[in-house]
């Protein structure tokens, strides 16, 4: 029922900027540019967690991007899941250009986009599933920009994980660390589909996206990199080739 109400409630009800507050707009033209105005940049955080993939982000976790974030995943403003959506696919073309640029050689099947889990208690609390959310958004833009793409929600969180809030760099790995594994019958899809990339609405430490492309990998599924819409600031900086804009 609250997924329900959530949904007619994001669509018709008078909105204003999610990143800014101004009236009647779901997301206005500054705030869009903020997730749509800049290209992909590699972010790297520090400490890099063992095993994590080339990473790529549209903008530094800031200003009305952290906002409009918090709405749509926090707060349920399931309205910004289409813009959202638009950020996340232009990181995907970005980085990886066509869906061969992201493996370079191997399966030439559709692009599979793989969200990131939530834990089943903060989906039901939040009344939505905004990892899976975003990553279907994104691979509609990507579909229509004649990019061959699906969304592959295969991975599973195989035991309890506490809350990473509050936690540094250092426990985020231990809180994580074995968590993941992947549905069965996997093995057809890694056979037919094209490169992996990990797809998730923000990077901090990079803990739950090297977790993930463990899980991943030890399934045999060719995992070519990830993309996030935000990443911490310091990422950023830690990329030597990033220039602020």
């Amino acid at each position: 029922m609250r997924g329900w109400w959530q949904e007619m409630a994001g669509l018709v009800m008078p909105a204003e900027c999610a990143g800014c507050g101004l009236p009647r707009s779901v997301l206005c033209a500054r705030c869009g540019a903020r997730l749509n105005g800049r290209e992909a940049r590699r972010v790297r955080p520090d400490p890099e967690p063992p095993g994590l993939p080339p990473v790529h982000a549209a903008a530094p976790y800031a200003e009305g991007v952290r906002s409009v974030l918090l709405a749509h995943k926090e707060r349920g403003a399931l309205a910004l899941a289409k813009p959202l959506g638009a950020a996340l696919a232009g990181v995907v073309r970005g980085a990886g250009h066509t869906a061969a640029g992201w493996g370079g050689r191997g399966p030439s099947g559709p692009l599979l986009l793989v969200p990131v889990p939530s834990a089943r208690r903060s989906v039901a609390g939040r009344g939505h599933d905004a990892g899976r959310r975003l990553a279907l958004a994104a691979a509609r833009e990507l579909r229509g920009a004649g990019v061959p793409a699906r969304v592959a929600p295969v991975l599973r969180l195989r035991r309890a994980v506490a809350d990473q809030a509050g936690l540094d760099a250092r426990q985020r790995r231990a809180n994580v660390s074995g968590a993941m594994g992947v549905a069965a019958g996997v093995s057809r899809l890694w056979r037919t589909g094209g490169p992996v990339v990990l797809v998730d609405d923000l990077m901090t430490t990079g803990a739950s996206l090297a977790e993930a492309a463990r899980a991943v990998r030890l399934s045999g599924g060719p995992v070519a990199g990830a993309a996030v819409i935000a990443a911490a600031s310091r990422s950023f900086e830690n990329n030597r080739n990033w220039r602020g804009t």
